[in-house]
């Protein structure tokens, strides 16, 4: 019955794809009726699914989850303001010497608000209609524009600090303490904070490839046609950037450096992200009512929309935490870590397995069901065989990204061509996202060859990952160091405060 666990997820694959059904409701359906079968079975004890509301409540007890519903809200302030539109007016019109100002005003925008939205599907909802529709009307064809509209809106995967980086730190914390029990190792455990400084460098190398490909991208649109389109399309595009006012331009440069400075407190530790996330959404409130963007109507829809993302989101982690103790109580948990534990598989193959399984997995789950449902399982018997655990969460948020970007089933993809509701050729749409694909996997490979990219702080050298048996702890070690690292973090809880 080990073998369970593995069926519940080709059985949840299956259902997402056919039904088109919410994502929580089937992770709870398919864990029902699997709990069902194994206590008819005689596989499950019936009394130990009583526990699960005790255990929904100890899980929602998380200092990291007060984010979740900042962060929504931030996201749907940004989307229904008129904020972004103004942004993006100013980038292109700032950029336009570079001949590719549209494109790449896109792209920053896309930067700077995909760690703030959250989600790709937020992204996709923001981008497509603030520049979707400009890009367009540069000149931009609809393949090509929608490539960049779908890599846009994957940089909220690892960029910091968003909030699958948020979850995905939480996650892989609980996974890391795990790990670290399994095999005694005297290490410290990683937090969100390392998941945010290690994934810097990362993003930063492909932040630029991806801007290249862009600038590129909005160059080629004029190879296409003759005089008349290129003179259409800079009428197109400078009537769009023509109507900026003084006013709005000091909101776009206020705006943009004010986001820039948050995220950059967040990502260096100096604000968490629950304050970094109560601080924008704050100022974007502000600026809202004293705009007159903000009206009644506007702010029922923002809140209304940030309740049912949050329920959402809330439910999906409900949903997620009781499919992943069904498939625990099955053991497929530690048959997995059993079967990965294996002294005749070397670590590199262990990691491309794990990756391998990591990046079908993406094709089919968003971002925070792959956090939930996928990563809790996989990751711990991956970091006893490889305990590099902030090189293996860059190359988890990499992966991530690149399988949301792979066309047909990417998420990215299929949520592009939803949004914009018309013709999108696949195999234009392909070669258009082709560089972008190729971009990630690129970074992908340079992180791989290179662990020193990786930032670590007090964690282990790269050479860490080449040592041999590591020391075993007895009991009282392991309480005394799990007792330094609370205390540590008490100490890093109070820094950002007493420095304020």
């Amino acid at each position: 019955m080990y073998t369970a666990g593995l069926w519940m997820m080709v059985a949840m694959a299956a259902l997402v794809l056919a039904t088109g059904l919410p994502s929580w409701l089937l992770l709870l359906a398919v864990a029902g009726g699997f709990a069902l079968v194994g206590v008819i079975a005689g596989s499950i004890d019936a009394t130990v699914l009583t526990g699960v509301p005790l255990r929904l409540l100890g899980l929602l007890d998380n200092d990291v989850l007060q984010a979740l519903p900042l962060y929504v809200l931030l996201g749907t302030l940004l989307n229904r303001l008129p904020l972004a539109d103004t942004l993006f007016r100013a980038l292109a019109r700032a950029l336009a010497p570079t001949g590719s100002g549209p494109a790449l005003a896109g792209l920053a925008l896309g930067a700077l608000q995909a760690p703030m939205n959250g989600s790709v599907g937020a992204s996709v909802a923001m981008l497509t209609r603030a520049v979707q529709p400009r890009l367009a009307a540069s000149g931009m064809p609809l393949p090509r524009n929608a490539a960049l509209v779908a890599a846009a809106s994957t940089l909220g995967v690892v960029v910091p600090p968003s909030l699958v980086l948020i979850l995905l730190g939480d996650a892989l914390m609980r996974a890391h303490t795990e790990a670290l029990n399994r095999t005694g190792a005297a290490a410290r455990i990683i937090n969100t904070q390392d998941v945010f400084r290690g994934a810097l460098a990362p993003a930063a190398i492909m932040l630029a490839l991806t801007a290249l490909i862009a600038w590129l991208a909005g160059r080629g649109k004029r190879a296409d046609g003759g005089e008349r389109e290129k003179s259409e399309s800079r009428t197109a595009a400078a009537a769009g950037e023509a109507t900026l006012l003084g006013s709005e331009w000091l909101t776009a440069i206020v705006a943009g450096a004010s986001l820039l400075l948050l995220l950059a407190a967040v990502a260096s530790g100096r604000l968490y992200a629950v304050e970094g996330a109560a601080t924008g959404g704050a100022v974007l409130f502000l600026y809202g009512a004293l705009s007159g963007a903000l009206s009644r109507n506007v702010l029922q829809e923002v809140l209304r929309e940030t309740i049912a993302v949050t329920g959402a989101l809330f439910a999906l982690l409900v949903g997620a935490t009781v499919f992943t103790l069904v498939l625990r109580l099955y053991g497929t948990d530690r048959w997995i870590a059993d079967l990965l534990a294996d002294a005749n598989r070397s670590p590199a193959v262990v990691l491309a397995f794990v990756f391998a399984a990591l990046a079908l997995s993406a094709l089919v789950l968003d971002a925070f069901e792959m956090i939930f449902v996928v990563i809790p399982v996989l990751t711990p018997p991956l970091l006893v065989r490889v305990p590099d655990a902030p090189w293996v969460a860059v190359l988890l948020l990499l992966i991530l990204q690149t399988s949301f970007l792979v066309p047909p089933l990417g998420y990215a993809v299929i949520l592009v061509r939803t949004a914009l509701g018309r013709s999108l050729p696949m195999p234009a749409f392909a070669r258009a996202l082709a560089p972008y694909v190729l971009v990630q996997v690129a970074t992908l490979i340079t992180v791989l060859a290179w662990p020193g990219l990786v930032w670590r702080g007090e964690q282990a050298s790269a050479a860490a990952v080449k040592q041999g048996p590591v020391p075993t702890l007895n009991d009282a070690q392991m309480r005394e160091l799990m007792r330094r690292e609370l205390d540590e973090q008490d100490r890093e809880r109070s820094q950002p405060a007493s420095g304020k």
